[in-house]
């Protein structure tokens, strides 16, 4: 039982990182159909960003949960004035550009902090669970995750700027004569997916470390979860974050992480061949 309960908790927080580092490439490219390349890479600016201010003696909370998402989001709303607004419409342009992106953030952070892995220690402690202990802190990143779904939710289903962003990505032209301004909403709209991938890689700093090179393993699952969930930006993340992290975590506990990363991306291929509108397309149409 107690290896089974130990499982369990792994299970869980697989699934909640994968859901966090998802959640804000979902935003933009569910949402705006931005196809960001970049998106790795303002996970590893949140992961700077949370080690930067931690060093400079402001509280790990603050650095992890306040400065991380509004660097990352104001990193996030001044690409989109000056890149991404001119390509609106064109997915493949939207793609270059943010790779080139990609590859200018890589290059400006390894020479700012060098090629080397940086991080701040996991605060918490661990706990245990009959004869085995585990790190504390993967409770507090399922709890984060749980809180930014349901607070996405929330914005999302019952405040204006939730109406608003959703009527604005579906309609731009409507939107307008209704007296809104959609440049500022698709701003708005990218810096939240930007604060929210600066979160993200803040909260897992603790656990996997920051090198500039990062955002490419990251990438790679987020895109897996995005496709793979859907068009449903966040009922797809969620199903998908929940089949992957199930299916990755199971296996690295039986096998090795390296099986695990195989299982992942073997899973991933039969779904899209089963389901190539995601989950979404073929349940919970009616989903957020």
């Amino acid at each position: 039982m107690d290896l089974v309960a130990l499982l369990a908790i792994q299970v869980l927080y697989a699934i909640a990182s994968l859901a966090l580092i998802s959640i804000g490439l979902a935003i933009n490219f569910g949402m705006m159909r931005v196809i960001n390349l970049a998106h790795g890479e303002f996970l590893m600016l949140g992961g700077y960003a949370a080690i930067v201010a931690t060093g400079h003696g402001i509280n790990i909370w603050l650095s992890m949960l306040v400065v991380a998402p509004i660097v990352v989001g104001i990193i996030g709303v001044i690409i989109e004035r000056t890149i991404i607004r001119f390509l609106y419409g064109r997915m493949i342009d939207t793609m270059l550009a943010t790779w080139g992106l990609s590859l200018f953030l890589v290059g400006l952070t390894t020479a700012i902090f060098g090629n080397t892995t940086v991080g701040i220690s996991a605060p918490l402690g661990s706990f245990q669970i009959g004869a085995y202990r585990t790190s504390a802190y993967t409770l507090f990143v399922i709890v984060v995750a749980v809180v930014v779904f349901g607070a996405i939710f929330a914005v999302m289903r019952w405040t204006q700027l939730g109406l608003i962003a959703r009527g604005t990505m579906q309609n731009a032209n409507m939107a307008a004569a209704l007296g809104v301004n959609p440049p500022r909403v698709y701003a708005i709209t990218f810096g939240l997916g930007a604060a929210l991938s600066g979160l993200a890689g803040a909260v897992l700093a603790p656990v996997s470390g920051v090198f500039p090179t990062i955002g490419v393993a990251y990438v790679a699952k987020s895109f897996i979860t995005v496709i793979g969930g859907g068009a449903a930006i966040l009922s797809g993340t969620v199903s998908a974050s929940v089949l992957f992290g199930t299916i990755n975590q199971i296996a690295t506990f039986v096998t090795t992480p390296v099986f695990g990363e195989v299982a992942l991306l073997a899973a991933a291929v039969v779904l899209i061949r089963l389901l190539p509108q995601g989950i979404t397309g073929r349940f919970f149409r009616r989903g957020m």
